[in-house]
């Protein structure tokens, strides 16, 4: 698991120097003054200076920043660097260089998902396979154990029909309670040809057909996309990550996820649909890791980068998507915005954030969620 976790925060910290790459190169690009550009936050450990831009390390690894001359608001700028500051540049201009950041994320989860597809592959199933034959089912000898199957049949049709997957498999023994079935399952590479009578029985509180087997699927290999069919199937990934970050932030933000939050706090147990900070995130890729779930892991990193460039673009200050919700006010509006108007938003947003976050940083330390892969 710590090959995992350490995987993972390697990868955090290189989407941190991307981001902030993506508005150095942004701002370098349109003539923009940058004056620095550090991975961290707190004491400097490590800088070295290069032309006009200070480039270096901080003591804490949990973020980065660029400093690009004019957005500082208490910050008065020399008069030699007139004419280069970010207020100076059109508005088009600025747009680009604060949404830079927030593309990297996407064009980072593309990129990872594309080369999954390539080079790693979707695990492919076969049919359902018996895990485990119950001698009895309700006191009774159980249909299966009559039948004959044995732990390793793989079903391949029911009914002459061919099954695919469980749901086929569980969809023609619901519909056949009572009724003698005729069942064709590949046993050391033949095919044996089996009658079985599902019976009606309960589970959590559903009335379904059994035959009185535990199921799983058989692993049979993967699917590699090809060079054009993997950047459709990673732009599609990314299209649904962005749906379901969006459904993620209404969940974890709304009252339900806060009051959730308050109640594990308090005490309650945690579940693993419960939310999670970037410790428990990173707990998770461990656990993923160490269970063999690369594709798991893989879209656990892809998901994440595309949760927190949404994130980063959310029309609120300090967010990248703050100051362009203000460029864009001033665009349509035509009138300047004083940056110290907006100090309080910001700190209330910032102090909310910071809350929530050493919240969860908590809770994953001391109440992590239950290991999803077990």
């Amino acid at each position: 698991m710590v090959a995992g976790i350490l995987v993972f925060v390697f990868g955090v910290l290189l989407m941190i120097l991307v981001h902030e790459l993506g508005h150095f190169v942004a701002a370098k690009r349109f003539g923009i003054k940058v004056e620095e550009f550090f991975i961290g936050f707190g004491p400097r450990l490590w800088s070295f200076r290069r032309g006009e831009t200070e480039y270096g390390l901080k003591a804490i690894p949990v973020g980065g920043y660029v400093r690009i001359a004019g957005m500082n608001p208490f910050q008065e700028p020399p008069p030699e660097d007139r004419g280069r500051l970010f207020g100076d540049r059109p508005a088009w201009q600025r747009a680009i260089v604060l949404v830079a950041g927030a593309m990297t994320h996407f064009v980072l989860a593309f990129l990872l998902l594309a080369a999954f597809f390539w080079f790693v592959g979707v695990p492919l199933f076969g049919g359902p396979q018996v895990a485990q034959v119950q001698r009895t089912l309700d006191g009774t000898p159980s249909p299966a154990a009559e039948a004959g199957l044995r732990a390793g049949d793989v079903f391949v049709e029911v009914e002459g029909q061919p099954i695919g997957s469980y749901q086929e498999f569980k969809e023609l023994v619901d519909g056949s309670v009572g009724r003698e079935i005729e069942v064709v399952v590949e046993r050391d590479g033949a095919r044996v040809v089996l009658e079985a009578t599902p019976v009606l029985s309960e589970v959590e509180g559903e009335p379904t057909g059994r035959l009185g087997i535990l199921l799983t699927s058989e692993y049979v290999g993967r699917d590699r996309s090809g060079p054009i069919e993997g950047l459709g199937d990673a732009a599609r990934g990314v299209g649904t990550f962005t749906v379901e970050s969006f459904r993620a932030m209404g969940r974890v933000f709304g009252p339900e996820g806060l009051g959730r939050v308050a109640q594990v706090l308090f005490g309650e147990e945690r579940t693993v649909n419960d939310p999670v900070g970037i410790v428990g995130v990173a707990r998770v890729a461990g656990q993923a890791v160490e269970a063999g779930f690369l594709e798991a892991f893989l879209e656990l990193f892809a998901f994440f980068n595309v949760f927190v460039g949404i994130l980063n673009i959310l029309p609120l200050p300090p967010l990248d998507g703050g100051h362009l919700a203000v460029l864009g006010f001033e665009s349509v509006t035509g009138r300047r915005v004083d940056p110290r108007s907006l100090i309080p938003i910001t700190a209330l947003v910032a102090g909310f954030l910071v809350l929530f976050t050493i919240a969860l940083t908590y809770l994953d330390v001391f109440s992590p969620i239950p290991n999803p892969f077990q």
